[in-house]
Formats: C-alpha cells, structure tokens, sequence
C-alpha cells in the first residue's frame, strides 16, 4: 500500500501561500485593474498576479497533477491522481476596498479526498494548516474547535451568493431565524477564513450557500481536523464540489441543521 507524503505537500503549500499573501499586501490599495464575471462578482489583476505565480509554482514542481483555479479553471493533466483547489484571493471584493477579510486558499485532492489544506491571511500574518490525520495549525500551534454548546450562545458566520436570484432569498431567510436564535451572525465576505474561524474556536458555526470547491476544500479539511463537523444542509456528507456547507463545532451541528431549509 502506497503511503502518502502529506508533510511534503503541506511544506509545499504553505510556502506558496506565503508567497501569494506577500503579492496582495504589497498590491493592498494599489489595484490598476478590475473586471466583472457578472453584476456583482468582480476580479482583480491582483487575482491573476498571484494566480499566475501558483500556477507557475505547481506546475514547476508536480508537472503530472491537475489543478483547479477560480479564474484560470482547469489546468494539466484530468487523469492524475492528484488535484489541487486554488483561490489565489478569497475575499475579493473585500481586497478591492481594502476591507481586511481575505486570504489565499490551497488544497490538495488525492482521488478526490482532500489530504492538505492551507489557507493563509497575510494582514494577519495567520497560516492555517492541515493534513489528513494530523491534525490542524495555526503558525505552527495546534487548533481545535470551540465547546460552545448553547446556540443562543453561539456566534455563527455565513455568506451571500453573488446571484441575485432564489439562493440569496433562501440564506437571507435563514440569516433572519439565526440572528434569533444565535448570539449574533457574522458576515465578512471570505469562505475559507470563515470556515478556519471555526476551526480555532473564533466561530461556532458557519453555513453557505453557492459555493465553489476552491472555495471551501481547503478550509473543510482544516475544520474536521480541529474536532468540527462539516456536512450538506441535510446533514449528508459533504465534498468540496457540493453548493452548500455547514461547519460546526460538532456539538451545535444537529440544532443549525434544525435551523436551516
């Protein structure tokens, strides 16, 4: 039976997430370029400058694997084994009016499990990491998920499609029952950061809606690894090419899945 590098291939994403990061805070409020993929969901050309460098990074050093990228799309070989999730800028609109949420975003599938995740916060200078069984980091020390177990006592987190149609009217539905029955309901516009608050205790829980697999791959697997649940809105088990995610401590799961339709 073939045993997996995991220490290498984390080692190899968190250097490149890094390396990302120090592109966005050196271009943080110095943006030449924004486009628009639809009415609301913009990119930058600091997007595609970080993009480029992962992109250039992977394919320098595993040539054979396949990747996956929000703005490139599909890059290398559909038959490898291994398959990387990239966000080169989760938090974009957030970048773009230099509101401090946003991250760089990597993960590694391997026949479609997710073994390494990383996700990095350069304002923050936070990198948090996981690999399959190994539990997860933040800089190097071990997170785990808050205990919290009263949802009236809960601080619980979501995000908004960029559609405008019945998915936005579905989560501000379930927006509204939470900031009644939870301590309070965060909004800050970054998936992956999101999901790794959960991860270190910060939140007790985050569900979404219309979301993209190097959105949440990442970020899912560092969650499970802190001692979190992640599953669909009806409690099925979760991949990162599903549309929706709730990500919990574990002891609040069962009663958001209860809140939610």
């Amino acid at each position: 039976m073939r045993v997996l590098n995991y220490r290498k291939y984390k080692l190899f994403a968190e250097g490149l997430s890094k390396e990302a990061g120090t592109i966005l805070l050196n271009h943080l409020g110095k943006i030449k370029k924004i486009s628009y993929k639809s009415k609301i969901d913009l990119v930058t050309d600091v997007d595609t400058k970080c993009e480029r460098l992962i992109l250039k990074r992977i394919k320098d050093v595993f040539s054979e694997h396949e990747i996956i990228s929000e703005e490139a799309g599909t890059v290398g070989s559909n038959s490898s084994d291994y398959q990387w999730l990239i966000d080169p800028l989760d938090g974009t609109t957030n970048y773009a009016h230099s509101f401090g949420f946003f991250c760089v975003s990597i993960a590694l599938l391997y026949k479609g499990e997710v073994i390494v995740g990383v996700v990095y916060d350069p304002l923050r200078d936070e990198l948090f990491s996981a690999s399959k069984d190994k539990g997860s980091y933040l800089n190097g020390k071990r997170i785990s998920v808050s205990s919290i177990k009263s949802l009236k006592r809960s601080l619980l987190a979501t995000g908004f499609p960029y559609s405008l149609g019945k998915l936005l009217q579905r989560n501000m539905d379930n927006f509204k029952r939470f900031i009644l029955k939870s301590q309070a309901v965060r909004r800050a516009g970054s998936a992956a950061l999101d999901l790794c608050y959960v991860a270190a205790g910060r939140f007790d829980g985050f569900w979404e809606l219309g979301l993209h697999p190097w959105d949440t791959a990442a970020g899912v697997l560092i969650v499970q690894e802190a001692g979190g649940k992640v599953t669909t809105f009806n409690n099925k088990q979760f991949n990162p090419f599903l549309k929706e995610i709730v990500a919990t401590n574990g002891s609040l799961h069962n009663k958001i899945i209860k809140v939610l339709r």
